[in-house]
């Protein structure tokens, strides 16, 4: 006789997510740290009620906004380095619409997290209900069937008795390194509350292993034998370091080899700053140090990485012609990028394989050399970068990163996402941790910061968040302020603004169309842009307004003593800073691809299509 419990199927969701543990080399966790939700039709008596029975034993956090939970979550598991991750419930409509690009964001960045949106009547008893978007071709649709594209698991429980299947394939997918995202579970309203006798073992803690797969011989002897034959290989390191915790094993393999390595965004940290061998931030948001040996480079050994068009410099970084790839990857599909050898695999454990495969191989001399001089000129660039330039009154952005950073800790934490800000940290930041360095690159989601840093404190307590956001990002989000005040969770916002989409601009000059509508201008009385007048917005208002103590500096001393202060407390605190409008630099030596009209009828667009056509036409390729 199987032993069985009568529940509600919200009740069961949360007695499962209670019970469920994650191990990986000796060290088990509780997996959910928690949940975040929005009480609405369709969840308040389904989910919502299970999480008031449990609200002892598990923490449950009220959220401003859909999307601005799932990127709590999203920083949470982030912090986590993936063994933990936080459910996210909403009302059906617009609440579980509001996932979309949360969910996005976990999905690309392979970050685990739990979506429970609510769904309409899976008996159809109401009829067309409240914030129902209805479609012609199926009553089986709604506007949950968004989330599908941006999720890794996506399922509608439509019956109690699919729940224990649906919930072992999402737990199944949140713990494999390969294919963790986002997993949604769509719970119509009517099964949410709907009580089934679910059998007791679904509820026994229950642990899962967080695998390290390890390569295929053959695949490691064939990149050990293209590794061999180089006489100038690169590394680029990508997230997949990060999340494998391969840092140790990766320096000691540069130490053996003397190959120098460059990272992405995802992986600065990897590798300690100083380290004679790091030769800094790749890609078009890079520095030239790192670019430079990446573009001589005969073989690229990319460990954990996508190769998107900030690192490729959209396929224009490596110029050696006979150019080839290794790379060590858990997933296939990036594993094979580029025409790569492909390691499928844990990066630490394919590392050290390789290492063992190498034995005393190493790079000639001339070249480690080369690399050494390379990371020293990077090194200095970052001071060059962070002084405060002469005869200028206002503090530039790069001299605010350099004197926020002299305040942080080996463990803290620095967040971002959007903007030019990501391409000043990635050059200038100096990380003291694999994990203290967040930037959110592979979604580029504005509005992220402040959810997120939230979300990384929750995680880890003990390490101060630097959260950067620009004022355009904070315009589009900033609610979770409140979130943080309610929960008593300290983060550290630093507001930088610029009157407008900064980066966007500056961009815009490049490619022809003169910084159109991309500054936040006041409108004349033809409806076009009166480039004397910025909108008058008091940043410190609205964060005083939510209760956030709020300084103003507007020089380097002002500055320091505001975020000693800030770091000093025991609370969220702000500090705004105005900063003059960004220049993009050119001290990377990269391109990026945007595209150019092909035909125009203004001069500025005309010579900014003749150019793209010279560089994509000059450098531009596929690696076959």
């Amino acid at each position: 006789m199987v032993s069985t419990i009568r529940l509600t199927v919200g009740q069961a969701i949360v007695r499962f997510l209670e019970a469920q543990q994650v191990t990986r080399d000796g060290q088990t966790n509780t997996f959910f740290g928690g949940a975040l939700g929005i009480m609405g039709h369709g969840n308040v008596g389904g989910v919502g009620q299970a999480f008031l029975e449990e609200k002892e034993r598990m923490r449950f956090i009220q959220g401003r906004n859909e999307q601005g939970m799932g990127h709590i979550a999203v920083g949470y598991a982030r912090l986590k380095n993936r063994m933990g991750a936080m459910a996210v419930t909403t009302s059906i409509g617009p609440g579980a619409a509001n996932l979309v690009t949360a969910a996005g964001t976990a999905t690309v960045n392979h970050l685990p997290v739990l979506l429970l949106p609510s769904d309409i009547f899976s008996t159809r008893r109401a009829g067309s209900v409240l914030q129902q978007i209805e479609d012609e071709r199926s009553y089986d649709i709604s506007g949950n069937d968004a989330l599908r594209p941006v999720s890794r698991y996506w399922d509608r429980i439509n019956r109690p008795e699919q729940l224990p299947a649906a919930l072992l394939a999402a737990m199944e997918t949140l713990t494999d390194p390969a294919k963790t995202g986002a997993v949604t579970l769509c719970l119509p309203q009517d099964v949410q509350a709907e009580a089934y006798d679910f059998p007791t073992s679904l509820f026994k803690e229950r642990t899962w292993r967080i695998s390290r797969t390890r390569a295929d011989a053959d695949a490691l002897a064939a990149a050990a034998e293209a590794i061999r034959a180089s006489k100038r290989p690169f590394i680029i390191a990508g997230g997949g370091t990060v999340y494998s915790s391969a840092s140790q094993e990766l320096t000691d393999f540069i130490e053996r080899t003397g190959i120098p390595v460059g990272s992405t965004q995802a992986a600065k940290g990897a590798v300690a700053y100083e380290h004679p061998l790091n030769v800094g931030p790749l890609g078009s948001i890079g520095l030239k140090y790192a670019n430079q040996l990446a573009r001589q480079a005969d073989l690229i050994i990319g460990i954990g990485t996508r190769y998107t068009d900030f690192t490729s410099a959209s396929n224009t970084m490596f110029q050696d012609p006979s150019v080839r790839f290794v790379n060590i990857n858990v997933a296939s599909f990036d594993a094979n990028k580029e025409a790569a050898i492909a390691v499928v695999g844990d990066a630490r454990e394919a590392i050290r394989e390789l290492g063992r495969a190498l034995k005393d191989w190493q790079v000639p001399s001339d070249y480690r050399r080369q690399a050494e001089e390379a990371a020293d000129e990077a090194r200095a660039e970052v001071v060059r970068q962070t002084q405060h330039i002469p005869g200028e009154d206002k503090l530039g952005q790069k001299e605010v990163i350099g004197i926020v950073n002299s305040f942080a800790k080996p463990q803290d934490v620095v967040v971002n996402a959007a903007g030019s800000m990501p391409s000043d940290l990635q050059k200038l930041w100096r990380p003291g941790s694999p994990l203290g360095y967040s930037v959110e690159y592979g979604y580029s989601c504005m509005g992220y910061e402040i959810p997120a840093g939230l979300g990384m404190r929750m995680a880890a307590p003990d390490r101060e968040i630097f959260t950067f956001i620009g004022d355009a990002s904070f315009l589009m989000y900033h609610q979770d302020v409140l979130t943080a005040i309610q929960e008593h969770e300290k983060i550290i916002i630093i507001l930088v603004d610029n009157h407008g989409f900064g980066s966007i601009n500056t961009l815009s000059h490049q490619v022809g169309s003169q910084g159109f509508e991309t500054r936040f201008y006041m409108k004349n009385e033809q409806g076009l842009e009166d480039k004397d007048h910025y909108l008058p917005i008091d940043f410190p208002k609205i964060l005083e307004g939510y209760g956030v103590p709020t300084y103003s500096p507007t020089n380097a001393e002002e500055l320091k003593d505001a975020v000693k202060k800030a770091v000093d407390g025991e609370t969220i605190a702000a500090i705004y800073v105005t900063v003059d409008p960004v220049v993009r630099d050119d001290s990377s030596q990269a391109w990026w691809d945007v595209a150019t009209p092909q035909v125009a009828h203004i001069d500025s667009s005309k010579q900014a299509h003749q150019t793209y056509e010279e560089v994509r036409t000059k450098e531009q390729r596929l690696y076959l």
